[in-house]
């Protein structure tokens, strides 16, 4: 009996904060941790460049990525799914 190994990738969820290269996106995820010597709640932001094949996501698109196999020297991220399209993407689709 073969056994097949399960790879789960990690995913993390954020917001889309540059669009401007040819099939590459720019996701900031935010997070909340508390401080490690006073506990205040402080807010953490980091980005991620995630390959983006079909041009699907726009600035302010929340969307989710996935961990990959590194694309070039800064992208280990795909695009995995758009979660919630941003007011201003979806008027550019109507028009």
């Amino acid at each position: 009996m073969a056994e097949e190994k399960v790879v789960r990738k990690m995913e993390k969820t954020g917001e889309v904060v540059s669009t401007k290269m040819a099939k590459t996106i720019i996701v900031v995820v935010t997070r909340k941790v508390p401080h490690p010597l006073y506990k205040r709640i402080v807010t953490k932001r980091k980005k991620f460049y995630a390959h983006d094949e079909t041009g699907e996501a726009h600035l302010g698109d929340i969307v989710r990525i996935v961990e990959s196999r590194p694309l070039s020297k800064l992208k280990r991220w795909t695009l995995g799914e758009v979660i919630r399209r941003s007011a201003e993407a979806t008027v550019a689709l109507a028009e």
